[in-house]
């Protein structure tokens, strides 16, 4: 297998705010790039100056690394992975980088915060189990729409919406804290009363404790130009929409969301599924204490 690789200094770095986005101390990516297709990906925008987006590569030396930050921090706490590339894209598959992380991870009594649209991750509930026995734990999965024909429009390349609440199935009967992040919420698309209580149905049904969502999308430069070409190839009419509703907006927000806020909050309270960011950090943080790492 030809792996494109990437040098990297530093790959477990400090967050400024932990207690903004699920409680996460450090963020980590061991791999960049995405194949998903995901036609509405944030992560296409130029801003980031990723190069052939489509292609993932690895970080050189990414175990060796990690194993040497996560040796020289003084404190444990929770790490972040899957913000900017999936932790479980095919070459996980072979390569089993993710797992090997995790595995250190336990050794070095760190938690983990992982969100990914792979079903790949149920392969690793041993490990996240043996995590979870003495550092929190949360899986996140990325759902956008329940139906599998609409998913395969817009994410054309990951796993099926009905694999992944397999997956999630899989790693609640093993006592992980898992949920479901309807992120983003793409107006004219997937912002209806019937998806979002289909998610929520499907979260509480496979045993997820939480959904989060945010009521729209973001669109920058690089990201809005892709998304409109594949708007026109897959759901044609679409684009003009969005042109003419948010121009050259970052923020897209639904035009039904104060409607469709309603009905998820309704729906989350009806079905006992936390929503809160607070609720979530405290749920899955709780009874695990903060620990500084001995020097010996």
């Amino acid at each position: 297998m030809n792996i494109p690789l990437i040098p990297a200094k530093s790959i477990v770095r400090s967050t400024q705010s932990p207690d903004m986005w699920f409680g996460v101390d450090y963020n980590m990516n061991i791999y960049r790039g995405c194949s998903h297709g995901c036609i509405y990906c944030d992560s296409r925008s130029d801003c980031f100056k990723e190069q052939d987006f489509d292609t993932v590569k690895v970080k050189d030396k990414a175990l060796e690394i990690v194993r040497d930050e996560l040796r020289r921090k003084v404190k444990t706490g929770v790490i972040g992975t899957g913000a900017m590339s999936d932790p479980y894209n095919p070459l996980e598959q072979e390569l089993k980088l993710t797992r090997n992380t995790l595995e250190l991870i336990n050794a070095f009594g760190f938690g983990v915060s992982l969100i990914t649209k792979s079903d790949l991750i149920a392969r690793d509930a041993d490990v996240l189990t043996d995590i979870k026995n003495q550092s929190p734990v949360i899986t996140k999965f990325s759902i956008t729409t329940a139906d599998d024909y609409l998913c395969k429009k817009i994410e054309p390349y990951v796993a099926p919406s009905s694999l992944r609440f397999k997956a999630m199935a899989n790693l609640a009967e093993r006592g992980i804290f898992t949920g479901t992040m309807i992120v983003p919420l793409l107006p004219y698309i997937n912002d209806t009363d019937d998806n979002i209580k289909n998610i929520c149905h499907m979260t509480k049904e496979t045993g997820g404790r939480f959904v989060y969502t945010y009521m729209g999308m973001t669109l920058r430069q690089g990201s809005r130009e892709y998304f409109y070409h594949q708007l026109d190839n897959v759901l044609p009419g679409v684009k003009e929409k969005y042109m003419k509703r948010y121009g050259l907006r970052y923020n897209c927000t639904s035009t039904r969301s104060k409607k469709l806020w309603d009905v998820f909050a309704n729906e989350c309270e009806r079905l006992g599924l936390m929503y809160d960011m607070k609720a979530i950090i405290h749920a899955y943080k709780s009874g695990y204490g903060t620990q500084q790492l001995t020097l010996f």
